[in-house]
């Protein structure tokens, strides 16, 4: 019995030691992140980018209105802008095409401060997030657009089946609290994470699993030894699949290329179920919020992992973090 717990308590150990480490390397990401969000925003630098965005809308057939909603997305989170486009849209009748234009624009260009931070620490540098992220969202935003109005698809006026009531802004006080729940959060469901491929791999059902995923990981030019933490990063989002690849990084279990292009792939298409859902709740239609993303973000990775020595190859497959 004294070996039993002896070694349950080793193992624990351990799990726990390793739950830490990646823990202490998001923290030493986020914290920072957040106040420089926090401080753009107390500057006004969102309405300042809404306004810069706002010419961009049309080519997308949106109201310029929209433009602060995704400068909102892309200093803040989804549920800031989210926030935002519940004050606008109140004066901007939308269809449903629309609000699936603006929902695929927000799904890939968000919180790059915080995000961004977490990718250049694994291995994207910022101006390679800034190409992706935003480029990637302005393009797939217009290929839906063209689409949807090229077929006469989605034109009908969206329907907002449910509209929160707004209270005062939270004070500072609040919004730090806020964070601090968010961070304590952010390791439980590290911890678990952890807990949840040890297991796996226990019980052997890691290799099935990147059985399965070898064909989209071949595809996509992605070694296996990346299928867990793609798989984290695509359902439950970029922070944890990145701060655990940031980890096998380190260990030694993953490629500097592998790394590289499965953040690649979840800065185009990750946290599909909460993210996906909180879109859907603005009356988006899930075939372009969903569908068209993950194709999209499989074709780009794709055409990144063989885009044939360019300087995509040199300078973002081969970059190495500071």
């Amino acid at each position: 019995m004294r070996i039993t717990i002896h070694y349950l308590l080793a193992v624990v150990g351990r799990v726990l030691q390793d739950a830490l480490r990646v823990y202490v390397t998001l923290l030493k990401i986020l914290i920072p992140a957040l106040l420089i969000v926090k401080g753009l925003e107390l500057l006004g630098m969102i309405e300042w980018l809404g306004a810069a965005l706002a010419p961009l809308m049309s080519t997308l057939g949106l109201p310029e209105q929209m433009g602060v909603v995704w400068a909102a997305a892309l200093f803040t989170n989804l549920y800031t802008a989210i926030a935002v486009f519940f004050q606008v849209v109140g004066e901007t009748p939308l269809s449903v095409e629309q609000v699936t234009v603006l929902g695929a624009l927000m799904l890939v260009g968000h919180s790059l401060p915080v995000e961004g931070a977490v990718a250049k620490r694994a291995g994207v540098p910022w101006w390679g997030t800034l190409v992706l992220r935003v480029g990637g969202a302005l393009l797939l935003a217009w290929l839906l657009h063209c689409f949807y109005s090229y077929f006469g698809l989605l034109q009908a006026p969206v329907e907002l089946v449910w509209q929160p009531s707004f209270s005062s802004a939270p004070t500072l006080s609040g919004w730090a609290l806020a964070q601090l729940e968010t961070l304590a959060l952010i390791f439980v469901i590290i911890l678990a994470l952890i807990v949840l491929l040890k297991l796996l791999k226990r019980l052997g059902l890691e290799r099935w699993i990147h059985l399965g995923l070898l064909p989209l990981l071949k595809l996509l030019g992605i070694g296996r030894s990346a299928a867990n933490v793609t798989v984290i990063g695509f359902t439950l989002g970029l922070s944890y699949g990145a701060g655990l690849l940031i980890r096998d990084v380190q260990n030694g279990v993953l490629s500097k290329r592998d790394s590289t292009l499965a953040l690649c792939f979840l800065g185009l298409c990750h946290s599909v179920i909460e993210d996906t859902l909180l879109i859907l709740m603005l009356g988006a239609d899930i075939t372009g919020i969903l569908w068209a993303r993950l194709l999209f973000a499989v074709i780009v990775t794709a055409v990144i992992a063989r885009w044939p020595k360019a300087a995509v190859k040199n300078k973002l497959l081969h970059h190495r973090p500071r």
